[in-house]
């Protein structure tokens, strides 16, 4: 029995795809908004939090 016109072995070509995508990636650098992001302080403000409390509650997710 022969193949199908249309069956067709999959190619595999995810990895030289990423691998052409992560060398123009590198190449750029990184985007100024990325590097804003990182370098943000890791704590946040309790203000803050306590305004996100306030407004979920009032969207009225209690839990």
């Amino acid at each position: 029995m022969t193949r199908h016109i249309i069956d067709k072995t999959p190619r595999n070509n995810t990895g030289t795809r990423l691998r052409s995508f992560l060398a123009i990636a590198r190449e750029d650098g990184q985007h100024p908004a990325t590097q804003k992001l990182i370098r943000r302080p890791a704590d946040r403000s309790a203000a803050g939090r306590r305004l996100r409390e306030f407004l979920r509650i009032e969207r009225g997710r209690l839990v």
